[in-house]
């Protein structure tokens, strides 16, 4: 037997299993580093986690906006409440206040 058909004959016996250890690589690589696989996964369920907690502040502005809003409407009107937002909309002070301006980014509501 000439050493010719014995390396063919060792690449053809050593054929299958090489080409099923790649499929297998190819599978396991996909799986973790793929759309679907467990990286996507993880980013996917931080930004979850991102989305509730900005779900979490919109709900409670807008809990805050109800409660003034509430403060503002109904049978029994808060006067504090409705004195508050009419000086605001009409940039009104009385005599005696001292006035504290603030810039666009440090504003208190």
């Amino acid at each position: 037997m000439s050493f010719g058909r014995a390396v063919k004959r060792k690449l053809a016996e050593a054929l299958p299993p090489v080409g099923l250890a790649l499929l297998c690589g190819y599978f396991v690589w996909h799986s973790l580093h793929g759309e679907s696989g467990l990286l996507a996964r993880e980013q996917k369920q931080q930004q979850i986690v991102d989305a509730r907690a900005t779900l979490a502040r919109a709900e409670a502005e807008r809990d805050s906006m109800e409660r003034k809003v509430n403060g503002l409407r109904g049978e029994r009107i808060d006067r504090d409440e409705l004195d508050e937002r009419a000086r605001t909309l009409l940039n009104l002070v009385n005599k005696d206040e001292i006035v504290v301006p603030y810039e666009a980014q440090r504003r208190l509501y």
